[in-house]
């Protein structure tokens, strides 16, 4: 049974007070004591020195994304006026066999109707925007997120504005269980496939390719078999780690 905070107090403040009348009983100096012989270290063992070197990635990965938003004005180059339902409009539009009647994600356009004022708000796919500069610019940034039914997938997408036009700098799609921001990271949580463990995908801005791009993915454990619980990031204005 968890022992209740002033307890904890009385009880750290009588062991500190234990501790000392001790140690000027026994006649300690307080000086300092050896903690006996240190391990010696061991420099990295490199295998293979002769293995042939592979011509091509393990696997392909879409380590960047970058397009222009068709179809979306950005007023006053300020990103938060921009529509995130007309966003997500212009996506599906553009990607047809994606999103069409044989796609993988159809579900999903006629759920986007309900994000219009007087559709039911239950059954919108269309998740909280947020607002962070996750490029570098000194102006917010645009993370979105919307369900990508029949599947149990998740899109995230992050737009800039450049040159007055709404730019799209990563989109994923995977199954998630939690997204975070933190400084100009974006980090993505999906279940593992085994208990107790998840997958953490961390994206951050490249001024070269000028894209969020793939930095880390981390197979971590977060507990007993139930994934652990992150409050979801709020909302906040451009801002630099």
């Amino acid at each position: 049974m968890p022992v209740p905070r002033p307890v904890r107090t009385a009880l750290s403040v009588a062991a500190v007070a234990l501790f000392a009348a001790t140690a000027t009983a026994c006649g300690d100096t307080g000086g300092l004591r050896g903690a006996g012989p240190t391990p010696t270290a061991v420099s990295p063992a490199r295998l293979w020195p002769d293995l042939r070197p592979a011509s091509s990635p393990a696997y392909p990965y879409d380590v960047a994304t970058r397009a222009t938003v068709r179809g979306v004005t950005v007023p006053g180059d300020d990103i938060r006026r921009v529509d995130p339902v007309d966003v997500v409009e212009a996506e599906l539009k553009a990607h047809p066999d994606d999103y069409g009647s044989k796609g993988a994600f159809h579900g999903t356009v006629d759920r986007m109707k309900e994000c219009r004022p007087g559709g039911e708000r239950s059954r919108c796919p269309l998740l909280k925007p947020y607002y962070r500069d996750l490029t570098g610019d000194g102006r917010a940034d645009l993370t979105l997120g919307f369900r990508l039914y029949p599947t149990n997938q998740t899109a995230v997408r992050v737009y800039t504005v450049e040159r007055h036009h709404l730019v799209q700098v990563l989109a994923d799609n995977d199954a998630i269980i939690g997204v975070e921001l933190a400084g100009r990271a974006l980090i993505e949580r999906s279940p593992a496939d085994i208990s107790g463990y998840e997958y953490r995908t961390t994206w951050l801005w490249d001024p070269g390719q000028r894209a969020m791009v793939f930095s880390r993915d981390e197979y971590l454990h977060v507990g007993d078999g139930r994934h652990a619980r992150t409050p979801s990031p709020s909302p906040s204005p451009a801002q630099s780690p």
